[in-house]
C-alpha cells in the first residue's frame, strides 16, 4: 500500500520575536517522532516538506532520529499561510515588527487572544470579499496546496513523508473528506504539533486513514509534551 504522511511541524515560537523556530519542547517532540518511526514506521522513499525553518528544523532532526538517510525536497505547496499578513490586513496596527508579540504579552491569555484574533482573520481572508488586500488570495493558497497532493501522489514512492503545517494538512483533509472548502481550517484547531496524518495512495486517488495522530508523544505519558500552539 502507498501512503503520504502529512507531519505538522513542532511547537514554534511563540513568544520569541521570530515565531519561525522550534521551541525546546518543539525539538523534543521532533526527537520523539524520529525515534518512534525508526521502531514503528515504513522508510521513506520521498521526503518533502515545506520552505520554512520549523519545517527544515522538524525535518532534519526527525530524520536523523529515525535512522533515514534523505535531503528532504522543497516544495513550496506545502507552506503554511502567512499569519502575520492575515492579521496585518485584520489589524493593521499589528504590522510593526513585535508588535503581534507586544500585543499578545499586554493580554490576561495570550494564547486564547491570539485564537480569536487568528479565526477573525481568517475569516476575512476565506470570505473572499478582500482578495485585492493580500498576496495571495484563499483560493490561490487552496489550490496550491491541492496541487502540491497531485504531485505527491503521482509520484512512485511507496512511502512518502511531508513535513508542513496546519494549513495544508487541514485543506488536504478537509477536501478528502468532501467538506466544504470554508470549512478547512475547523480542522486546524486540534492539530497536535508533530501530529501524523496518514493517506492511502490508491489508485482512485488519496482517502484518508488516519487525521493527527500523536503515539510518539502518548506513549512517554507527559502531557506537557501534547501541544496545539
Amino acid at each position: 500500500m502507498r501512503e503520504l504522511l502529512l507531519i505538522r511541524h513542532g511547537q514554534a515560537s511563540f513568544h520569541a520575536e521570530d515565531y519561525d523556530q522550534l521551541s525546546p519542547l518543539g525539538e523534543r517532540q521532533t526527537t520523539l517522532l524520529g525515534k518512534w518511526f525508526a521502531e514503528c514506521g515504513a522508510k521513506p522513499d520521498l521526503v518533502t516538506m515545506g520552505p520554512r525553518v520549523r519545517h527544515r528544523d522538524t525535518a532534519i532532526p526527525c530524520l536523523q532520529a529515525a535512522g533515514v538517510d534523505a535531503e528532504p525536497i522543497v516544495m513550496p505547496g506545502l507552506d503554511e499561510v502567512d499569519h502575520l499578513e492575515l492579521l496585518a490586513r485584520l489589524r493593521p496596527e499589528l504590522a510593526a515588527p513585535g508588535a503581534l508579540r507586544d500585543a499578545m504579552k499586554r493580554e490576561a491569555d495570550p494564547y486564547r487572544s491570539f485564537q480569536q484574533l487568528f479565526v477573525d482573520a481568517l475569516d476575512r481572508w476565506t470570505s473572499g470579499e478582500h482578495d485585492a488586500d493580500y498576496i495571495q488570495s484563499w483560493d490561490s493558497f487552496r489550490q496550491r496546496v491541492l496541487d502540491a497532493l497531485r504531485k505527491l501522489t503521482e509520484s512512485d514512492a511507496n512511502t512518502i513523508w511531508a513535513f508542513t503545517s496546519g494549513g495544508p494538512i487541514a485543506v488536504m483533509a478537509s477536501a478528502l473528506l468532501q467538506a466544504h472548502p470554508s470549512k478547512a481550517f475547523e480542522l486546524s484547531w486540534s492539530l497536535v504539533n508533530t501530529g501524523v496524518t496518514r493517506l492511502r495512495l490508491g489508485s482512485r486517488g488519496p482517502s484518508l486513514m488516519t487525521y493527527n495522530a500523536w503515539p510518539h508523544l502518548e506513549r512517554v505519558r507527559d502531557e506537557q509534551l501534547v501541544t496545539l500552539r
